[in-house]
């Protein structure tokens, strides 16, 4: 019937399930609380399931009755009351969120199983790969089934899989035996499906089974498999490889009457067309314009905001962050972490999650060292009903999960209507402005995450809009990315208040941090810096500089942005992501079609350069004070003149203060070994420093005499501060 709706002109695009019938025979033995992440040619299975005929021909259509409103293609069904998940179109996506989905519901007291269904070819990806070894770490209930026709669309898998290698079938992969049944014979699949849904639901822990099938049709309309395979082969499989015609002559061989298969043919025959004539009596659906988004919500209204109480405990944004998760854990069970390094003692590379894997056992997770398979599990959990938040580490290391992000994350809601929904926050670590941190652990790739439609972008400046963020993130129940820029995390000049539970930032809503008249400076991240500073300097010049904190990226703020710019008729950006394609250049252009007329605009970003690990060349590359400062002063047509700072003398060395990570921006001088006039040596020590998460001890530089110190023991000074000054033979050229 679909072919003939095909040749009708009806449909356009159509996936055969012809040969992969037989996974219909694990139907009686899943519970209804069991999950299915489906293979497209699963269509017997999700028939045996419940599925009504109806939709089939609903998705073949893209009518507006069908699962996703016509955005599904035909054979990529849902069924969230089926617990059928959405069928994913990167082939093998579906592995990790089936793992997910498995540590979601593993202790659940009806031993729920979770069905992964993949292609042959389709288990060579790396998630599938993946998600095989988190099952197995993990001692997961999944049940990975393949389906192995022998080809990936034209190319032969024999040899070339985990389950079948050049030297033969392989028995086992990741520990796992690998269990095999004839897809062809629907009784033998029914005999092993039995026993390893059994296995999984008792065991709690994973299975793999190979079912060897035949293709009995081209991969879909658009292709033809005479190109690529013999005539006889194609023969041979339909002849003796059917599972519906074998089980017809089981059937008949088991004493069921020719008489009553008949009857049954015809009265599903008229079925199914009855089912086709309703679907195309159904009108097209409608385009949608938005995926999704917080229009009209509460969550976005300015009056919600709340920023703290000053006569309260204050705390940093890494501070702030921790006691926000702390509160979130403390309130609802379904909330998990899970990323690299995050349990206890480390607590994470920056020390955000310290404490909590203490607080919460089982519930603050070591990933592995992957990015896909973080992300792709919390997908899982998310639509099992948990509130995960996944760690990364570094923004830099995104790409490497990006296939998750904007294949599935960003279109899970829009794709099934609202029918799955991932709520899961993810949280990065980005920015440069310490040493030691190019090229990979130094970028931001806000741009990148903001060009995916379904995915809020939330980038704070301070620490209290990290704590109202993750609130109004927890609220919106949307998938989100937070970048916190790690340059900011100790910073002391913007803390919030230790009510982190009562803090809130409405969503999409920036913040005007200084009002002017003369020049709008736009910024987030750690680009607000800068333009504070700079707006500060241009006032004392009699210069109004107005300065937005535009906190989310998506969606952002552009009404604020309008109404500043309609004032100021100047618009500058600063970013700290490379310029073209930047998330500068489309405030500047949204406001400049929203305004037209005479405006002005500048952005200062980081050229199209990667950051670099030499510290003075990362500065250079960098959005900078300086740089944003001539910017501004060149919109505004002033002259700007910079005072030269004295260079060292020859025979004096300054000793600056240090920090223990790249993060640390503050240090308390804990000992001072030394005194003016002592002789020092290269590499001994002369100060201890306590830094947000260690205590380092600062060797000398070279050899000299101590002429001046300029600190004292319980000073707290920036990293950076000179501390003493030595006399010495050479003075050596600052890294």
């Amino acid at each position: 019937m679909e072919r003939e709706l095909l040749a009708r002109g009806e449909a356009f695009f159509h996936v055969g399930a012809a040969g992969h019938e037989a996974s219909a025979s694990l139907a009686p033995f899943l519970s209804r609380g069991d999950y299915i992440h489906a293979h497209y040619r699963d269509k017997a299975l999700m028939l045996a399931r419940g599925m009504p005929l109806r939709e089939f021909f609903d998705s073949l259509l893209c009518n507006a009755a069908s699962h996703s409103a016509g955005r599904q293609m035909s054979a990529h069904l849902s069924s969230p009351s089926l617990n059928i998940l959405s069928i994913v179109g990167p082939v093998g996506n579906n592995a990790l969120q089936a793992a997910g989905i498995a540590q979601q519901i593993k202790e659940d007291p009806a031993r729920p199983i979770v069905l992964c269904s993949l292609g042959d070819g389709s288990t060579q990806q790396g998630e599938v790969l993946e998600a095989i070894a988190e099952a197995v770490r993990s001692t997961l209930p999944v049940l990975f089934l393949v389906h192995d026709n022998r080809y990936s669309i034209s190319t032969h898998t024999a040899g070339q899989t985990f389950f079948s290698t050049p030297t033969g079938d392989a028995a086992a992969f990741y520990g796992l035996p690998l269990h095999r049944v004839d897809g062809t014979r629907m009784p033998h699949c029914h005999a092993g499906f039995r026993k390893l849904v059994a296995q999984v639901r008792q065991s709690r822990g994973p299975a793999i089974c190979i079912m060897a099938v035949e293709r009995l049709t081209d991969h879909t309309n658009a292709d033809d498999e005479a190109v690529y395979r013999d005539a006889e082969e194609i023969r041979q499989a339909r002849a003796l490889a059917d599972p519906v015609s074998n089980t017809g002559q089981w059937l008949l061989s088991h004493g069921v009457m020719q008489a009553e298969l008949d009857c049954m043919h015809t009265a599903i025959e008229a079925e199914v067309r009855a089912a086709s004539l309703d679907a195309l009596e159904c009108p097209s659906p409608t385009a949608v314009l938005q995926v999704g988004g917080h229009a009209g919500s509460p969550l976005t209204h300015p009056a919600r905001e709340y920023r703290g109480d000053g006569r309260r405990k204050l705390l940093t944004m890494a501070e702030a962050l921790r006691e926000t998760l702390r509160a979130r854990m403390a309130a609802d069970p379904r909330v998990s972490l899970y990323g690299q390094d995050i349990e206890d003692p480390k607590g994470d590379v920056f020390g955000v999650t310290r404490g909590l894997s203490t607080a919460f056992p089982g519930r603050v997770r070591n990933a592995p060292l992957s990015e896909s398979t973080i992300v792709g599990t919390s997908i899982g959990r998310a639509l099992a009903g948990g509130r995960p938040l996944a760690f990364l580490q570094f923004a830099d290391f995104l790409p490497l999960a990006f296939n998750q992000l904007a294949s599935e994350l960003a279109s899970m809601a829009w794709r099934t209507q609202g029918g799955w929904r991932a709520p899961v926050i993810l949280m990065v670590s980005c920015g440069a402005y310490r040493p030691g941190l190019g090229p990979f652990h130094a970028h931001t790739f806000d741009s990148l995450l903001a060009h995916l439609p379904g995915i809020d972008v939330m980038v704070p400046s301070t620490a209290t809009d990290v704590a109202g963020m993750l609130n109004a993130a927890f609220a919106g129940e949307r998938p989100t990315v937070m970048l916190y820029p790690k340059a900011l995390l100790h910073a002391r000049a913007h803390m919030a208040s230790d009510d982190v539970s009562a803090h809130w930032v409405p969503i999409g809503a920036a913040r005007i941090v200084r009002a002017g008249t003369d020049l709008t400076m736009v910024g987030w991240g750690n680009s607000v810096v800068l333009c504070q500073k700079a707006a500060h300097t241009l006032g004392g010049a009699g210069v109004s500089a107005e300065v937005i904190d535009l906190r989310c990226l998506s969606p952002w703020d552009r009404e604020t942005v309008r109404r500043s710019v309609a004032k100021t008729s100047k618009l500058l950006v600063v970013h700290e992501d490379n310029l073209s394609a930047g998330f500068g250049a489309e405030v500047v252009a949204a406001i400049a079609e929203s305004i037209g007329g005479n405006i002005m605009c500048r952005r200062v970003a980081r050229p199209d350069v990667f950051v670099p690990c030499h510290f003075g060349n990362q500065l250079e590359v960098l959005p900078s004070y300086r740089r944003t400062l001539e910017a501004a002063g060149d919109m505004l047509g002033l002259d700007l003149c910079w005072e030269a700072l004295p260079g060292p003398m020859a025979d004096r060395q300054v000793v600056h203060a240090i920090g223990s990570s790249p993060a640390d921006q503050m240090v308390e001088v804990v000992e001072l070994p030394i005194h003016s006039g002592q002789t020092v040596a290269a590499g001994q020590t002369v100060a201890s420093l306590e830094a947000d998460k260690a205590v380092v001890d600062l060797a000398s530089p070279t050899d000299g005499v101590v002429d001046q110190i300029h600190v004292g023991i319980g000073d707290r000074v920036p990293v950076g501060t000179p501390l003493m000054t030595l006399i010495v033979a050479r003075t050596r050229q600052p890294h």
